[in-house]
């Protein structure tokens, strides 16, 4: 079960910041509300859709991940780096809003490490998958050296994100 010092963030949030909105604007219409200073992990989906006119545009997702006690943001991406750009831009946007107000800036980091899709279609099922790994990481109660980089390595597998595939197409069918 969530808790509330959990966040999954929404990707219409990635969006909204990843375009040329006033950046005045930004803070009381969509940070503030989600009270992020108060979150141990935070998971933002990022999608390098450039047009907020175009609701299904973008070619691509990932995953920037903060955690407080280690105050780092991680970006996950499962093709070789494709969305750095947008994750560097989203760390940018929300970093001072991350964490304790007495600790000092979190630091941006791009897990090389990241499980690779085989495809050109997976993304947003590596995302799933990687964000499953790190909750369950992060609910076990045992955070451990390196975060939980071991844990995405074991759990975020062709095979997995194949399974996962199978299980929301089934969820799907079932609300028809």
């Amino acid at each position: 079960m969530l808790s509330f010092s959990r966040h999954l963030i929404g990707a219409t949030f990635d969006c909204l910041l990843d375009n040329e909105l006033p950046r005045h604007w930004i803070p009381q219409r969509f940070i503030e509300p989600l009270k992020l200073s108060e979150k141990k992990l935070v998971i933002f989906p990022i999608n390098n859709n450039d047009d907020v006119e175009q609701a299904e545009g973008g070619t691509h997702w990932s995953l920037l991940a903060f955690e407080e006690n280690a105050n780092v943001f991680v970006h996950h991406d499962s093709c070789g780096g494709l969305n750095e750009a947008h994750a560097r831009k989203l760390y940018k946007a929300v970093v001072g809003f991350m964490g304790n107000s007495n600790s000092s800036r979190a630091q941006y980091l791009e897990c090389k490490d990241s499980p690779q899709q085989a495809n050109c279609y997976d993304c947003g099922l590596y995302v799933a998958a990687t964000a499953k790994a790190i909750c369950c990481w992060y609910g076990s109660g045992q955070p451990g050296e390196g975060l939980w980089f071991s844990v995405v390595k074991e759990q975020v597998t062709s095979s997995v994100v194949a399974d996962l595939r199978s299980e929301m197409l089934g969820l799907i069918r079932n609300l028809q």
